[in-house]
C-alpha cells in the first residue's frame, strides 16, 4: 500500500477544533499522505488550510441535529466516493454523528469526540445523545479522547469502545514563555496599562465556556480591586448580549487570528468552562508561562494545579471571583505559577501529538479491511507476540492467535499504573499499534471467530456487519494485550484498554523553550 489517503471531516470551522483539524491535516501532508478536509466554507478554517497547502471539500452542515442532517449525510457520501479516502478521521459531534451513520465501518474511521456531544445538551436531547454514542461506538476503529477526564466521562457513561488518549498538544515552537518586555510591548500594542492588573479569556463566547459566570464573577472582583481589566477574546451566539450586560473594565476584543499578544499582556488568564474536552487555550496559556484559573472539570482539571493556578468548582462564582483576585494583587504569585505552567507546558508538545494520531491511522489502516467507499484493500494481520513489563499487575502485551487479529509487537517497559483503568504510561518511545480488523463477525473469546452471538464482547476492533441491536463495546478481559504509540505502552486490565501520548519535560529543554522569546 502507498500513500495513505485521509479524510478528516469538521462541522466547526472556528476555535480550538478548527485549529487542530488545521494542524493535524498539515501534519499529514508533510509526512506524504493524500490528504483532505471536509468542512463548511464559512469561517477561518478553509482559508487556514489553503495557506498550508491542505485540500478542502465543500461540505455544508449544521451545527444542530436536525433534519437537514440527511442532506449532510449524502453531499458526505458523495465526498466519500469521490475521494476514495484509506480511513476517515471524524472530528466533533456533528461529523461524528453523521459520518458514523454514512459510513458504518465500511471504511477505516477515527472518531474525536473533542467533548463528547451529551454534554452540551439538557433534557431528552442528552438522553439522545448519549444513546447515540452508546451506540455509534462499533462504528469507530479508534475513539480518540483527548485527555483523561474525556475518557473517564466515556466510562462512567457507558460509552466503550478502542478509546485511546491523545493529548491536546501545543506548538511550543510559537507559544513561548513571554517576559517582561514581551508583556511591556504587548500591552502598548493593546492599549492597556502597564501596571493594570489584566485577566484575559480567549475562547467561544458560548454557554459552554462559561463567560457569563466570569461576567458575573468579575462584579465581585472590581469590589476589590477597581483598577483591574478583564478582556474576552473571541465571538459566538453569546457575544452581543453579554456586551450589553458587561460593567466597567471589561472589553471585548472580538475574534482574533493569533492570540499570543493577549496572553503575553495578560497577569492571569482564565477558562470558567461549564465542561472541556481539554482546551488548546488552556495549553497556549501556560506555553505562554501565564497563571490559569479554570474550572475544575474534566479536561481542564488534569492540567490546572496548585503550582499553576487554580482550579475552582464549575458555576461557583464566588470561588472564581476569589482565585482571580488573589492573583491580580499578588502578581508574584501569578508569575510564579507561570514560570510553573511554562515547564508542564513542554509535557504537551504537539509534535508528540501528530506521532501519535499517525501511528492510529496506521494502525487501523494495516488491520482493517475496508470495503467500501473504494477503501483500503490491506489484509487483516496475523496476531504477533510482544513484550511490555507495566506495574500493578498489568502482564504486558501478548500475542492473540486466530484469524482477523492484528496485534504490533511491543517492547516497551512501562511505569505507573491508573488503577480504576488499567493505564499504564512509558516513559521511553514506544513502537507499534495494536489493531484489529473484523468485518460481519461477532467474537466471543480471542480465538473464535464467526459465532452468532447475541451480545457480542469486542475490544479494540474495526467492526462492521454487525447485526446487533445494542451491542456491549467492551473489553476482551485479556490481561495483558496492549497498544503502543509516541512515548507510551498500554495494559487492558479487566476488559478496559487506552493509550496515552505523553512527552516527558526535563529541564534543559525547559531552559531552551525559556530563552527563545515569544513571537508577536
Amino acid at each position: 500500500m502507498g500513500a495513505p489517503r485521509v479524510l478528516h471531516v469538521t462541522q466547526p470551522v472556528d476555535g480550538g477544533v478548527g485549529a487542530y483539524v488545521a494542524a493535524v491535516a498539515a501534519d499529514q501532508v508533510r509526512r506524504g499522505w493524500h490528504v483532505a478536509v471536509a468542512c463548511p466554507s464559512e469561517g477561518r478554517l478553509r482559508p487556514h488550510l489553503a495557506e498550508l497547502g491542505v485540500p478542502w471539500l465543500d461540505w455544508r452542515a449544521g451545527r444542530s441535529p436536525g433534519p437537514a442532517d440527511l442532506a449532510a449525510g449524502l453531499r458526505l457520501g458523495r465526498l466519500l466516493r469521490d475521494f476514495a479516502p484509506d480511513a476517515v478521521h471524524l472530528h466533533s459531534a456533528k461529523a461524528g454523528l453523521v459520518g458514523r451513520a454514512v459510513i458504518r465501518g465500511r471504511v477505516p474511521t477515527l472518531f474525536q469526540p473533542h467533548g463528547w456531544s451529551w454534554l452540551a445538551a439538557r433534557g431528552p436531547v442528552a438522553a439522545m445523545a448519549l444513546a447515540w454514542e452508546r451506540a455509534a461506538a462499533r462504528w469507530a476503529g479508534v475513539l480518540v479522547c483527548v485527555g483523561e477526564g474525556e475518557t473517564a466521562t466515556a466510562l462512567r457513561h457507558d460509552v466503550r469502545g478502542n478509546l485511546v488518549i491523545v493529548r491536546n498538544g501545543v506548538d511550543l515552537r510559537r507559544f513561548r514563555p513571554a517576559g517582561p518586555q514581551e508583556r511591556a510591548a504587548a500591552r502598548a500594542r493593546h492599549g492597556v496599562p502597564e501596571f493594570a492588573p489584566l485577566a484575559v479569556c480567549v475562547g467561544r463566547v458560548t454557554r459552554q465556556k462559561g463567560q457569563d459566570l466570569l461576567l458575573a464573577a468579575w462584579e465581585l472582583v472590581t469590589k476589590d480591586c477597581q483598577a483591574a481589566r478583564l478582556v474576552i477574546v473571541g465571538d459566538g451566539d453569546l457575544l452581543e448580549g453579554l456586551r450589553s450586560q458587561a460593567g466597567p473594565g471589561v472589553h471585548f476584543a472580538g475574534p482574533v487570528a493569533d492570540p499570543r499578544s493577549w496572553y503575553a499582556a495578560a497577569d492571569v488568564v482564565v477558562l470558567p468552562s461549564r465542561w472541556e474536552g481539554l482546551p488548546l487555550t488552556a495549553l497556549e496559556a501556560l506555553a505562554t508561562g501565564r497563571a490559569l484559573v479554570a474550572s475544575d472539570v474534566p479536561g481542564l482539571a488534569e492540567v490546572v494545579g496548585e503550582r499553576v493556578g487554580a482550579a475552582v468548582p464549575a458555576e461557583d462564582v464566588e470561588a472564581l471571583a476569589g482565585a482571580l483576585l488573589l492573583r491580580l494583587a499578588q502578581p508574584e504569585l501569578a508569575a510564579a505559577e507561570g514560570r510553573a505552567g511554562a515547564l508542564l507546558a513542554l509535557a504537551y508538545d504537539d509534535r508528540v501529538v501528530f506521532d501519535a494520531l499517525a501511528e492510529h491511522t496506521l494502525g487501523i489502516l494495516g488491520s482493517a479491511c475496508g470495503t467500501g467507499f473504494g477503501t483500503s484493500t490491506a489484509p487483516t494481520g496475523t496476531a504477533t507476540a510482544g513484550r511490555s513489563e507495566g506495574v500493578g499487575g498489568v502482564g504486558g502485551v501478548a500475542g492473540v492467535p486466530g484469524e482477523g487479529f492484528g496485534v504490533a509487537a511491543i517492547t516497551t517497559d512501562g511505569v505507573g499504573l491508573l488503577e480504576a483503568v488499567g493505564v499504564t504510561v512509558a516513559e521511553t518511545p514506544a513502537a507499534g499499534v495494536a489493531g484489529v480488523g473484523v468485518t460481519g463477525l461477532g467474537v466471543a473469546e480471542p480465538e473464535v471467530a464467526g459465532l452468532d452471538v447475541a451480545e457480542p464482547i469486542v475490544a479494540g476492533l474495526d467492526v462492521a456487519g454487525l447485526d446487533v441491536a445494542e451491542p456491549e463495546v467492551t473489553g476482551l478481559g485479556v490481561p495483558g494485550v496492549g497498544v503502543a504509540s509516541a512515548g507510551v505502552t498500554v495494559g487492558v486490565a479487566e476488559g478496559v484498554g487506552f493509550s496515552i501520548a505523553r512527552k516527558t519535560a526535563d529541564e534543559r529543554g525547559f531552559i531552551e523553550h525559556c530563552q527563545t522569546p515569544c513571537e508577536q
